[in-house]
C-alpha cells in the first residue's frame, strides 16, 4: 500500500462536465477519479465502471453535464490516522480508498502498491532505467562556486541527480555541535570539524538546487535531523535519501514518512532486523520506498559487498531495490545493474585529494561518465524474453557469411527437385540449409540455372511477379550493372539507380550499355571503397577525408559517364551518405554544427558540373557492413533544413531511415517530413521498426503507409522520383521490389 499526497492526477471539480473527468481518468491512467468541491470536500468517485453503469441506465446522454450526476456518492474511506485499515480494505473492486480530515476533505489517496514509485521525472522500478545519483553530500567544501561546478559536471556526466546532505549541527549533536570538544572520540572530533567547516546554508542549498533544475539534474537531498526535514519541505522537494546511520532513527522515520514523498533508504550499518523494522514503519505509512544495498565502509572490502543481499532486500521491502557503493571503481555498480538494481548511488568529486573522507571514494567526471554510459549501454543490452528475432546486422552477416542452398544443374519450371540436385554453399543470401527436405519433391516454380539459389518463395504456391506499375509521381527500381537489362524487360520504371560497389568503379561502362534509354537516371554512390575505407567526407583527419572527396570524385565521373545512356531528366542525381558517424555515442549538437562545417569544405573541393549531390536522410545507427556505428549528420530535421537552405541543396530522403532516427531521438515524423520536405529531391521507400530495423517490406514495420501518404502529398513536390529500396529485395529477380512496388502502387495511387 502507498499513501500518496499529490493529488493533482486523481480529482477534478464537481462542476467540472463528464467529458473533461473522463479526460482526467484517460489522461491519469488509474481507471477513477475523486470529484471535490471548491472547498475540497470529496463529493464523489467516478469510475469506468459507474460511468458505464450511468450509460447503460440513461437514455439521453449529455456529457457536457457536470460530473456531479453521475459520480458515485456511496464510496469508501477512511479518515486520517485510519491508514493502517486499508490494507484490508483495498480490493481489485475497491483500488484506491481516500484519506480525508474531520471535514471530508482529501488529504491522501491509499493505493495498492506497486513495486515502482516516482521521483520527479523518473519511474523507479519495472523495466524502467536506473535512476543514477550523484552524491555529491558535502563534496563542495562549503563552497557555492565549487557546489555549482560540480552540478555542472555530474550532468555532463550524464547522472540523473545530483544529491547533497542537510545537517542541523547544534540540534544533531548532543555538544551542540561542538567541533573542538576534548572528550570526543577522534573519529567523531574529525567528522565534527569537516561539518563545521564544510556545510552551505540553507539558503545557498535552495539555490543549489535551483541551479541543477537549470541544469535539467534533478536534486535530491539526505535530511539527518528534523529540522532538516522541515526546511527541505519549505523548498519542495521530490523525495528524500535517508542514510545508513538513520534507518534505525525511527522518529526521524515517521516524519519523513508524513511528507509523503518517496523515500530511497541505504541498508548499511543495520541488521537484517533493523531494516524488517524500518520496512515495517514504512509500509505502516503507505510510504514509497526503494531499499539499496549498502556496506558503509569507506571503502569496503570487496568481499564485503555482497550485492545477492539485493535479492533478499527485495523480498524484505517487496519494492524497487538499488545498490550505494563506496568502493574503488565503477565495476560493481555495473555487476548491480545486471543484477536488477533501479537505483545506482556513487561519490562524486572533482579531485580526489581534497580534504574529506567521501572525496577519497569518489568518482572523477571522466569515471562517472564512462560508468553512466555504460550502464545505459547494459541497459539497452538486456532486451526482453520474447521471441528471437535477427537484429539488421546479423542479417547482413548471415548474407555474408551463412550459406544457401544451390542448384547443381539446369532445371526446367515444372520439373520436380531432387536431393541430387541440392548442395549448399555461400553466401548465405538465398534459401537456408535447414530447408532442403522442403524442397524436394517439389515442382520448380521457375526456369532454374545451375548455381542459382533457392529462395523462400520456391516454397509457396503462388508469388507476386513483376508488371506494369502506374504512380502519380515518377519511380524507380534500384540495380546493378549486371542485373539491370533484365530487370527492365519485367517492367516500366521512368528510372534506375545504381548502387555502386567499389568494384563496379573500376568497370569499363560500354561493357554494359550499347544504346540509349528514355529515362532517368540515379547513381548511388558506394559506402565502402578499397581498404576498409568508408566514404566520410566530415572526417577530423585531413588525409582520410582527402580520400573521401578523391573517391566521390570517381563516382561523379562515372554519372556523368552514365547519363550519356539516360536521355530524361537534366542532371543525374547521385545519393550519397556523406559520413559523419562516430563509433561510441551520438555527438551532442554544438558538435555536429563542427561536423556540417567540415562537409561544407568538403564540398567545395568537389567538380559537381553535370550531376547534383543529393546527401541521403540516415538512422541513428547506421550499419557498415555489420558492425553498428553512431550517425550524427542528416539525422536531425532542423539540422537538415538548416544545413540545405544554407548550401541550396537538396536530399534523398530515406524514409525508413528518417523513421528510425524519429523512434530513437522522439521526433514527430510528420514534422520530419514537413521541414525537410520543401528540400527532397528523391525518396527511398521502405519500412522501419524500432531503432534500426531498416530496410523492410512495406507494411512489416511501424510507417503508417496512409497517412503517408497524405504526407507525401502535403508536403513533397510531385515531381520528386522514389524506389522501393527493400533490404534484399534484388534477390530472386527483383522479388522484393515487385511486392512492395504491388503494396505501394495500393497505398499511393
Amino acid at each position: 500500500m502507498i499513501i500518496d499526497k499529490d493529488l493533482g492526477k486523481y480529482i477534478v471539480n464537481s462542476e467540472d462536465t463528464i467529458l473533461c473527468a473522463l479526460d482526467q481518468i484517460s489522461t491519469n491512467c488509474l481507471g477513477f477519479v475523486f470529484s471535490v468541491t471548491e472547498a475540497g470536500v470529496v463529493e464523489g468517485i467516478l469510475s469506468n465502471g459507474d460511468f458505464r453503469r450511468w450509460v447503460i441506465t440513461n437514455k439521453n446522454i449529455d456529457l457536457n453535464q457536470s460530473v456531479s450526476i453521475v459520480s458515485n456518492k456511496n464510496f469508501k474511506f477512511l479518515f486520517c490516522g485510519e491508514e493502517e485499515k486499508a490494507h484490508s480494505m483495498i480490493t481489485v473492486q475497491i483500488p484506491c480508498l481516500p484519506i480525508l480530515d474531520s471535514q471530508k476533505r482529501l488529504v491522501a489517496v491509499a493505493t495498492k502498491r506497486e513495486e515502482k514509485i516516482i521521483i520527479g521525472q523518473y519511474t523507479v522500478g519495472g523495466k524502467s532505467p536506473a535512476l543514477i545519483i550523484a552524491e555529491i553530500g558535502n563534496n563542495h567544501n562549503g563552497n557555492m562556486d565549487f557546489a555549482k561546478k560540480l552540478v555542472d559536471c555530474a550532468a555532463d556526466a550524464g547522472a540523473d541527480c545530483a544529491k547533497f546532505q542537510l545537517r542541523n549541527i547544534e540540534s544533531l549533536y548532543h555538544n551542540g555541535g561542538n567541533g573542538n570538544d576534548h572528550r570526543e572520540d577522534l573519529g567523531s572530533q574529525y567528522v565534527l570539524d569537516l561539518l563545521t567547516r564544510f556545510q552551505l546554508d540553507i539558503k545557498e542549498m535552495y539555490e543549489l538546487f535551483d541551479y541543477c533544475k537549470e541544469k535539467s539534474i534533478l536534486p535530491l537531498c539526505t535530511p539527518w535531523d528534523i529540522d532538516s526535514v522541515e526546511k527541505l519541505q519549505r523548498y519542495g522537494m521530490d523525495a528524500y535519501k535517508v542514510a545508513s546511520a538513520d534507518l534505525t532513527n525511527h522518529e526521524l522515520l515517521e516524519v519523513l514518512a508524513s511528507t509523503g514523498k518517496p523515500l530511497i533508504c541505504s541498508t548499511g550499518m543495520s541488521t537484517e532486523q533493523e531494516i524488517k523494522e524500518a520496512v515495517a514503519l514504512l509500509k505502516r505509512r503507505g510510504t514509497a520506498y526503494v531499499l539499496l544495498q549498502c556496506n558503509a565502509t569507506y571503502p569496503p572490502p570487496f568481499k564485503d559487498i555482497n550485492l545477492n543481499y539485493m535479492e533478499r532486500l527485495n523480498e524484505i521491502g517487496s519494492c524497487p531495490v538499488g545498490y550505494s557503493g563506496h568502493e574503488r571503481g565503477f565495476h560493481v555498480p555495473l555487476a548491480a545493474v545486471a543484477m536488477g538494481a533501479k537505483v545506482i548511488e556513487k561519490h562524486f568529486t572533482l579531485d580526489r585529494t581534497l580534504e574529506g573522507n567521501d572525496h577519497k571514494v569518489s568518482l572523477l567526471p571522466g569515471e562517472f561518465k564512462i560508468m553512466t554510459r555504460s550502464i545505459r549501454e547494459l541497459e539497452e543490452s538486456f532486451g526482453d524474453s520474447s521471441e528471437r528475432r535477427m537484429s539488421q546486422g546479423e542479417l547482413i552477416n548471415r548474407e555474408n557469411l551463412a550459406k544457401s542452398l544451390v542448384i547443381n544443374q539446369d532445371l526446367d519450371a515444372g520439373e520436380i527437385i531432387t536431393s541430387e540436385m541440392i548442395e549448399v554453399k555461400s553466401p548465405g543470401k538465398g534459401l537456408q540449409p535447414n530447408y532442403k527436405k522442403s524442397l524436394l519433391g517439389r515442382f520448380a516454380r521457375r526456369r532454374l540455372h545451375k548455381g542459382d539459389f533457392f529462395y523462400p518463395s520456391d516454397l509457396l504456391e503462388d508469388n507476386i511477379k513483376a508488371r506494369h506499375y502506374t504512380f502519380t509521381r515518377p519511380w524507380g527500381i534500384p540495380v546493378r550493372y549486371h542485373d539491370f537489362q533484365k530487370l527492365l524487360l519485367k517492367t516500366n520504371p521512368d528510372l534506375l539507380e545504381f548502387h555502386l560497389s567499389y568494384k563496379d568503379m573500376d568497370y569499363e561502362i560500354t561493357n554494359f550499355f550499347n544504346r540509349s534509354y528514355e529515362m532517368g537516371l540515379v547513381v548511388h554512390s558506394p559506402e565502402l571503397f578499397a581498404g576498409d575505407h568508408i566514404l566520410d567526407l566530415c572526417s577530423e583527419d585531413t588525409e582520410y577525408r582527402k580520400r573521401s572527396v578523391r573517391e566521390l570524385q570517381k563516382v561523379v565521373s562515372i554519372a556523368r559517364e552514365l547519363k550519356s545512356f539516360f536521355v530524361n531528366g537534366k542532371y543525374p542525381l547521385i545519393v550519397v551518405n556523406v559520413g559523419g558517424y562516430t563509433r561510441n555515442e551520438h555527438l551532442p549538437k554544438e558538435k555536429r554544427k563542427m561536423k556540417y562545417d567540415i562537409l561544407e569544405e568538403s564540398l567545395s573541393q568537389l567538380d559537381t558540373r553535370g550531376v547534383e549531390l543529393i546527401p541521403q536522410t540516415m538512422p541513428p545507427f547506421p550499419w557498415h557492413f555489420g558492425g553498428q556505428q553512431y550517425h550524427n549528420l542528416f539525422v536531425d530535421p532542423e539540422d537538415i533544413a538548416v544545413f540545405c537552405s544554407k548550401m541550396n541543396m537538396r536530399i534523398c530522403l530515406d524514409l525508413s531511415h528518417s523513421r528510425l532516427s524519429c523512434s530513437y531521438f522522439r521526433y514527430s515524423f510528420k514534422v520530419f517530413l514537413r521541414l525537410v520536405g520543401p528540400y527532397t529531391a528523391h525518396l527511398h521507400i521502405a519500412d522501419a521498426k524500432g531503432v534500426d530495423g531498416e530496410g523492410l517490406q512495406i507494411g512489416e514495420g511501424d510507417i503508417d503507409f496512409p497517412a503517408l501518404r497524405e504526407d507525401l502529398e502535403q508536403y513533397i513536390a510531385p515531381d520528386v522520383s522514389f524506389i522501393p529500396e527493400i533490404w534484399q529485395g534484388h534477390s530472386n529477380d527483383g522479388e522484393g521490389f515487385w511486392i512492395a512496388l504491388d503494396k505501394l502502387e495500393n497505398i499511393l495511387s
